[in-house]
């Protein structure tokens, strides 16, 4: 399963956000609201969004080009991805991509929400 996020412009230099989106404690800022979330080290997060399990993030890779994400367990395997593009000195092209690799009843269950998520994600990152 791929969900692609709204392509945001964010007002800031591409090494700022790829500075921002590794440091968990900044996801706080991105979760849409009554989400829970807790930073459980300096590459690894939780959060549970309402109707889902809890769900732990860990940062996978990082470049001057994209920042991924993945899920700390085997469980579920999946990754967003943010891709970042340079438009000047002082704005960046983001886009999140989710991909998952879930069975079909699971995928069914898991789109809708998902979907939500990444498209909020993109909102409040073109907002940092």
């Amino acid at each position: 399963m791929n969900i692609e996020g709204n392509k945001v412009i964010i007002n800031k230099p591409k090494a700022e956000v790829v500075t921002f989106l590794t440091k968990m404690e900044n996801f706080g800022q991105l979760m849409p609201e009554n989400t829970k979330f807790e930073v459980l080290g300096e590459d690894i997060f939780l959060f549970g969004l309402k109707g889902m399990p809890e769900i732990k993030l860990k940062l996978k890779e990082h470049s001057e080009d994209k920042v991924v994400l993945g899920a700390a367990s085997d469980k579920l395997p999946f990754t967003l991805t943010a891709n970042l593009t340079e438009i000047d000195a002082t704005k960046t092209e983001t886009s999140l991509s989710f991909e998952g690799q879930f069975n079909a009843m699971m995928a069914m269950m898991v789109k809708g929400p998902i979907t939500k998520f990444v498209g909020q994600l993109s909102e409040k990152l073109g907002a940092i």
